[in-house]
């Protein structure tokens, strides 16, 4: 499974982030900096906050994993503005690996200040980041890195594969089963799942992980994890997203956006000895951070349609039945320091131990 979405997504030729216009209006999916300015703003704020609360260390490296068309990243710099020091300490770093998608960031900060205020640098990999103080957001990236399915059997597993369909079938491709395998990094999942559980796996996210760790252990700093998912994974949650529309994932390959829930808990345990918050439903956090009344002040300048869509975005954000529930938000800072505001308290069971 994970070579398949690998390819499907990441091809040079034929991947879809490398053909296709994921984001936006005109895209297959429309991300939370997409819907409003208002969750830019309040999630740079809240970064701000935080480094002011940790000492306001300067330098800094302010980095965004997957900054998508940059519109995250420009909301954050416009709101910070105002925050003493904060632009003046500020090195900007994005990580990310498609040329398409670094000339629409470069356009969108182009557009938000001017370029040789906060000339970007562009990496990679996230194990790039400079050795320094690091505020990092991550909206919308791990939920798109390749993942393995494994299929309980018994007191082992079958991993879930891809391959060619004796008979038509949609993309000529079908759904398959291994011999039983053991794997290791499944071993504690015995105890709390039966036959025929589906549990996915994420090999890309942990490198990601120790990398952001390693900077926070050793120079402190912050992170913000926003996607959608929840505390261990069970379950088949791969999906594909044609055309903004629901599509087999085995149907066109290339053509379609691949992505699967993001299991938390593993990301945490991928991270240990840094400091975590509880994992906290994106509405919720929104709220304490104030949405309610940014968009008060907004509304006041629109009227007719303007004013239904900006209400209409808030909802969509914050409502329990749309985003505010199904995304999450897990915080991280170093060993001893404070988090960003706004997020549930860790608890007992969310510690990577358990």
């Amino acid at each position: 499974m994970a070579e398949y979405m690998a390819e499907c997504l990441l091809h040079p030729a034929h991947g879809y982030y490398t053909t296709q216009e994921p984001f936006g209006q005109q895209g297959d999916f429309i991300t939370a900096p997409e819907i409003s300015q208002m969750f830019g703003e309040l999630a740079g704020l809240a970064l701000a906050q935080c480094w002011l609360d940790q000492g306001a260390p300067s330098p800094f490296t302010l980095a965004e994993l997957g900054p998508g068309r940059g519109t995250l990243m420009a909301d954050i710099l416009r709101a910070t503005r105002a925050v003493p020091g904060f632009h003046e300490g500020l090195r900007l770093h994005l990580v990310e690996a498609s040329p398409r998608l670094r000339a629409a960031q470069a356009r969108a900060l182009e557009a938000a200040a001017p370029p040789h205020q906060f000339p970007p640098q562009w990496l990679d990999r996230a194990d790039s980041l400079p050795e320094a103080p690091l505020y990092l957001i991550a909206n919308e990236f791990f939920d798109a890195l390749p993942i393995r399915q494994f299929q309980r059997a018994g007191p082992a597993w079958r991993e879930r594969l891809v391959g060619l369909a004796q008979k038509d079938a949609p993309g000529g491709l079908r759904f398959g089963l291994s011999d039983a395998v053991a794997p290791q990094a499944l071993a504690h999942r015995l105890a709390d799942t039966q036959e025929g559980d589906v549990v996915e796996t994420c090999a890309a996210a942990a490198p990601v992980m120790q990398a952001i760790k390693a900077r926070l252990t050793h120079h402190g700093g912050a992170a913000l994890i926003i996607d959608y998912g929840g505390w261990r994974s069970l379950g088949d949650t791969l999906q594909a997203l044609r055309a903004r529309e629901s599509d087999p994932p085995l149907a066109h390959p290339g053509e379609a956006d691949l992505t699967a829930h993001v299991d938390f808990e593993a990301l945490r345990r991928a991270a240990p000895g840094v400091m975590a918050s509880g994992l906290t439903e994106q509405g919720a956090w929104l709220s304490r951070l104030g949405i309610g009344h940014r968009a008060e002040v907004l509304a006041r300048r629109l009227s007719g349609s303007a004013l239904l869509a900006h209400r209409a975005a808030t909802q969509r954000l914050t409502a329990e039945q749309e985003m505010g529930r199904l995304f999450k938000v897990l915080g991280l800072a170093g060993p001893g320091q404070s988090l960003p505001p706004g997020l549930d308290p860790a608890a007992k069971t969310a510690s990577p131990e358990t």
